[in-house]
């Protein structure tokens, strides 16, 4: 297995230098090529690239950044992330970037109903958990964001099964029928849950929800770029590395990975074609628990934060760049900041704005709001607008940042 591995990386990784300029940039800049990657430790010295960058390797080199390796007639959709970044999918993959994995490892198959609440619209989330669903044999509902009660409703009348979720969307559900007078879980038909993770004690709020509403939750490592990282597997912590990613747990500053139980930056290199992306820094931060035979992670644990700039809000990430273009298009505004709290089981988007000078158009808040949610796809919960006596030079004019870190 160790072997074959990295015979696949080696062969994978030679495409990709072959047709990929970036990819063949990122050897150059190591004095390697390809076929000096027979062990983890010859992986080790390739440059860690950071998720942001991928946002400047495409605006320099759009659509792909110089990382595609394929024909792109054989790309079957093109995913658009927070950023913006674009992300293939292709036509040859049949379990939605390795999606099957987690649902299967979770018993959902044939004659499961599925409710799938994650977005349809631009980004991967929906369509991937979709095909990972079918490929699964389950039956899907692709009820996308939005219209709750409709949601609610439906769980019943199609006798749902599984719900797809973030666990505050999860709760809102399950709130909504039991406001309608519903009894849950004698009402319904759910089973299990695949929700998205929180920071603080999510395992606990999982417990207490599977004890209140008759379920097994379970979860996913995912990103946008690679699709499943690592699933669950019962009796086990954290999530097991999907076979087709190695994955290193690395020092930040260095890029260097880190022995077992050390927390670092989540750092992961696909074994699949077309989209070869090796080294990518994904700014999470956890502890590696079981190592492979290869020297590349076989477990994660939990995940512990963020490094870099992005920060994570309900499920999206926001950059700072992002920010900074907002205020590019708003010519009233010299600095923007966003802020992110919680609120209950909801975490709770402000936007500061400041003035280059007093006085502010009627529908600025409005403007705001509107570009703010076409550069993220969040809405900011609020706005807030403030003069120009209320600058304070912040070394950091696009922060993103939480209340509580």
């Amino acid at each position: 297995m160790t072997t074959d591995r990295f015979v696949r990386l080696r062969t994978i990784q030679q495409q990709a230098w072959e047709r990929a300029p970036a990819i063949r940039a990122l050897y150059d800049r190591a004095g390697l090529t390809p076929a000096d990657l027979r062990t983890a430790g010859d992986l080790a010295r390739l440059p860690v690239t950071p998720k942001e960058s991928l946002i400047d390797l495409q605006r320099r080199s759009p659509p792909f950044g110089g990382l595609l390796a394929a024909d792109p007639a054989q790309i079957r959709r093109v995913f658009v992330s927070p950023g913006p970044i674009h992300e293939p999918q292709f036509r040859d993959d049949t379990d939605g970037h390795g999606f099957a994995l987690a649902f299967r490892e979770a018993g959902i198959g044939s004659g499961d109903i599925v409710l799938n609440t994650w977005s349809y619209h631009l980004v991967p989330a929906g369509l991937l958990l979709d095909d990972g669903i079918a490929a699964c044999g389950a039956t899907v509902l692709p009820a996308g964001t939005g219209n709750t009660e409709l949601q609610a409703q439906m769980l019943l009348n199609l006798g749902v099964t599984c719900i797809c979720a973030s666990t505050a969307h999860f709760e809102t559900l399950a709130q909504t029928l039991e406001k309608s007078g519903h009894d849950l879980p004698r009402s319904w038909r759910v089973r299990s849950a695949l929700l998205g993770g929180e920071m603080g004690d999510w395992m606990g709020k999982r417990r207490r929800l599977e004890a209140r509403y008759g379920i097994r939750t379970f979860s996913a490592y995912a990103t946008a770029d690679f699709g499943l990282i690592g699933h669950e597997r019962a009796g086990q912590e954290g999530y097991v590395i999907h076979p087709e990613r190695l994955v290193e747990v690395c020092d930040p500053t260095t890029g260097q990975p880190l022995p077992v139980g050390v927390p670092g930056e989540i750092v992961v290199t696909t074994l699949t074609a077309g989209w070869p992306l090796i080294r990518l820094g994904t700014g999470d931060v956890a502890a590696a628990l079981d190592m492979a035979s290869d020297g590349s992670v076989a477990r994660l644990g939990p995940l512990q934060g963020r490094v870099g700039q992005a920060v994570k809000v309900r499920e999206i990430f926001v950059y700072p760049r992002q920010v900074e273009e907002l205020v590019l298009q708003t010519p009233a505004l010299r600095h923007a900041q966003v802020v992110v709290g919680q609120e209950g089981s909801r975490e709770h988007i402000t936007l500061i704005a400041t003035l280059r000078q007093a006085g502010a158009s009627a529908n600025l808040e409005a403007e705001l709001q509107a570009r703010f949610q076409q550069l993220t796809r969040l809405r900011a919960d609020a706005v807030e607008i403030q003069g120009p006596e209320n600058d304070r030079a912040d070394p950091a004019p696009w922060l993103v940042h939480r209340k509580d870190s």
